[in-house]
């Protein structure tokens, strides 16, 4: 099933894997105010269809992965600026998200990708924050120390002028992986359908301790973790993968 609104973002679903895919190619996916309520949507359809366990992002093309805010007119970064939060920084999946770039992810793009949990990038992506060229504020980059160094936090994010490679990317520990373009989406398809044999819960509560435990104190760090852990106790999938891996053999997970 594939849905879009209207072709410039194109959701589909196969076998519990969803993409959802940014479809601006001649515009470099460049993000309008209607395109990001369309990713809005899409995250939030994502994270409440139980039979969704987990999600690539991309761009259309080779070009770009998205290019950031369009200029002019009414633009994302004009709501930025006006005080308007776009939903979208407010939604939290805690489902695994994995961003497959394919080209450029600057401003606007890097926090899509900023929003995944792993980045897969083609060996020609470049990436960057540029807003301090505009005399702006990225304010997603308020999270930027959660994924990265100080220093190479800084690097990004102060220096707008320039951009990072995708192997650059990878040594900073920002990048998962790097592909030639050709490979990309077979990479992130690896992953997602690597998650499809692992239990949907134990995912989702694995991806929470470590987002909400990276601010966390550490008096509170332990009941909550354990909190988590109980939560999978009794299911019959905590029963069904004991009983796979005694018996050598992928296990048949069914969130349950």
């Amino acid at each position: 099933m594939a849905i879009s609104g209207p072709d410039i973002f194109l959701y589909e679903k196969k076998d519990r894997i969803v993409t959802m895919t940014i479809n601006r190619p001649e515009k470099m996916n460049i993000l309008t105010p209607e395109l990001w309520e369309f990713l809005a949507d899409g995250w939030e359809r994502f994270e409440a269809d139980e039979d969704a366990w987990v999600a690539i992002l991309t761009g259309a093309g080779d070009r770009a992965f998205c290019a950031g805010a369009e200029a002019g007119g009414t633009s994302l970064v004009e709501e930025l600026t006006g005080g308007k939060i776009p939903r979208l920084l407010w939604l939290q999946a805690w489902k695994p998200m994995i961003a497959a770039i394919n080209g450029y992810a600057i401003a606007g793009g890097w926090m899509l990708a900023q929003k995944c949990d792993i980045r897969i990038a083609a060996e020609h992506a470049e990436m960057g924050i540029s807003e301090t060229r505009l005399n702006l504020l990225a304010a997603f980059a308020v999270d930027l120390t959660r994924q990265l160094h100080l220093g190479h936090a800084l690097e990004v994010a102060l220096w707008g002028d320039g951009r990072i490679t995708a192997q650059r990317g990878y040594e900073m520990g920002w990048i998962n992986r790097v592909v030639p373009k050709e490979r990309l989406m077979e990479e992130a398809m690896s992953w997602a359908e690597r998650i499809l044999y692992l239990g949907p819960r134990a995912v989702r509560n694995m991806k929470r301790l470590l987002y909400e435990g990276f601010y966390i104190h550490p008096s509170a760090a332990i009941p909550f973790a354990f909190a988590l852990e109980a939560n999978l106790a009794g299911m019959e999938d905590t029963k069904e993968g004991i009983k796979a891996f005694s018996e050598k053999r992928k296990p048949q997970f069914k969130n349950r």
